[in-house]
């Protein structure tokens, strides 16, 4: 097809989008040389978001809906088979369809080993083509979870458009892209944009491919320091890279100026300490002390207070299955010194012996992660100040120590307790120490504190508050005498 035939497909497009569903098998009837429809429905397709247009399973094209994305969601339960496919078909081209087992096996059992240590060292991770794919075995599953979650809750709150402009930092293998362009209806339209500098971008390219007709992918192959911030987006995901960033302050801030005026910069980092913390701390500087407001989930309750805690806060959701692919290389066959030499050995001893053969080791499917939503309007999802005459601000604690206070605080953890006493962290977003509620013993007033799902604001009413010297921590004791109400916000 010629540039006027495609232009000319482009301006009936714009015309009949206004009129009825466009079919490419009636559109070639109005086009110089009647192009086969096939090649019409390229040209539509590689058209469809600057003409504002998604695809619908009967293969014709319909303008997208003005009308926020809506949602029915219920958690991830497993990453779907046909992406475990893809990722495996990728394994099966460079190792073999032998991949878990011997040197290929061990190859990327060890580079597992290796970027966990280096992360757990705080060093920053070198991805060549194998360590990106070791990456993704170990990774692809609980962050393709973790988007999701918090994804759903901004689409639950009406902020997600459903003509979505999305720019990934630090895209890596495809994780997030993937529970992204996954968790959107299918009449959504998603012109979606991968910052990745590294051969992570090699597996993730491949892995777009699953995505659906609607999803409109673009890979930059650039350093983030290097891409240019030129254009408005919806939302910016930053998920589980600024902690390997020189410059992650920076960058969020140059996100925040690339928004839309009602977007969203979202970030996550995993759930341990360093990086949970690391989140808090880029958060602070760009919203207490720069151009942005926190949306979610940490709070700022009281007007000119912010907090100067530790700021570890971490959300918790359900395992996944064991992807299959998990499940292989965790129990492949090791190779061995014998092996090697040429002698003969059993197989259920190779798998079975040496430092390799702890269960479990390469199978990840823990959905833990710390997440920060970041917008410029002004928007909190919890927009609430206390009462100051019934209610005790956190900054304040020192002077209310052994006495029974009333509190409104956001619950931000599931319980922490190694004991039988459940314990979550607290924050009203004046806190200059770490606070925690723990409830001592259960009853009906008091259960919303067990209860709340994690983000939520409670009214505690009449709990003891305590110092807690091994932890440096005030304890805010929830007993029987102790009432505690969810805040509808």
């Amino acid at each position: 097809m010629n540039d006027e035939q495609r232009e000319a497909v482009r301006a009936n497009a714009k015309y009949l989008r206004e009129v009825r569903p466009i079919d490419p098998e009636a559109i070639n009837e109005y086009v110089d040389g009647q192009p086969h429809p096939a090649t019409v429905r390229t040209v539509l397709r590689e058209s469809a978001v600057d003409l504002g247009l998604v695809e619908r399973p009967d293969g014709t094209f319909v303008p997208v809906a003005e009308e926020p994305i809506t949602l029915d969601f219920d958690g991830v339960e497993r990453f779907p088979e046909s992406h475990a496919r893809r990722l495996e078909d990728l394994l099966v081209e460079r190792y073999g369809p032998g991949w878990p087992d011997g040197d290929s096996g061990d190859d990327l059992r060890e580079r597992i080993r290796t970027f966990k240590e280096s992360y757990f060292a705080g060093a920053q991770v070198t991805y060549d083509a194998e360590t990106a794919l070791a990456y993704a075995i170990y990774h692809l599953p609980d962050y393709y979870a973790a988007i999701q979650y918090v994804l759903a809750d901004l689409a639950a709150d009406g902020l997600l458009p459903r003509r979505l402009r999305v720019l990934d930092v630090g895209a890596g293998v495809g994780g997030p892209a993937l529970g992204l362009a996954d968790l959107l209806p299918d009449d959504a339209l998603v012109e979606y944009h991968a910052v990745e500098p590294s051969p992570a971008a090699d597996v993730l390219d491949a892995l777009l491919d699953g995505t659906g007709q609607n999803f409109h992918p673009t890979i930059h192959r650039t350093a983030i320091e290097e891409f240019a911030f030129e254009d408005e987006y919806d939302l910016v995901l930053a998920a589980n890279v600024l902690s390997e960033l020189d410059e992650p302050i920076e960058t969020v801030e140059r996100a925040l100026g690339a928004l839309a005026a009602d977007g969203s910069v979202v970030a996550l980092a995993p759930a341990d300490r360093e990086t949970s913390i690391g989140l808090r701390d880029i958060e602070r500087s760009v919203a207490d002390e720069g151009p942005a407001t926190i949306y979610a989930p940490t709070v700022r309750l009281w007007p000119g207070h912010a907090p100067t805690d530790r700021g570890w806060s971490f959300d918790v959701k359900s395992d996944l299955a064991v992807p299959p692919f998990q499940q292989r290389l965790d129990s492949g066959v090791r190779s061995t010194p014998e092996r090697a030499s040429g002698e003969q050995s059993d197989p259920r001893d190779d798998a079975a012996s040496g430092p390799d053969a702890e269960p479990g080791e390469f199978v990840n499917v823990d959905v833990q992660y710390s997440s920060s939503v970041l917008r410029t309007d002004g928007q909190r999802r919890i927009d609430f100040t206390p009462d100051t005459g019934r209610t005790a601000k956190m900054a304040d604690a020192e002077r209310h120590v052994s006495e029974r206070v009333d509190l409104v605080a956001a619950k931000l953890s599931h319980s922490l307790a190694a004991g039988d006493n459940p314990l979550f962290k607290i924050s009203d977003g004046s806190e200059r120490t770490d606070h925690y509620a723990v409830c001592v013993r259960e009853s009906a007033l008091n259960r919303d504190l067990l209860a709340a799902e994690y983000g939520a604001l409670l009214r505690i009413e009449n709990g003891l508050l305590l110092w807690n010297a091994d932890e440096d921590a005030y304890n805010l004791v929830v007993d029987a005498e102790t009432v505690v109400d969810r805040i509808p916000v």
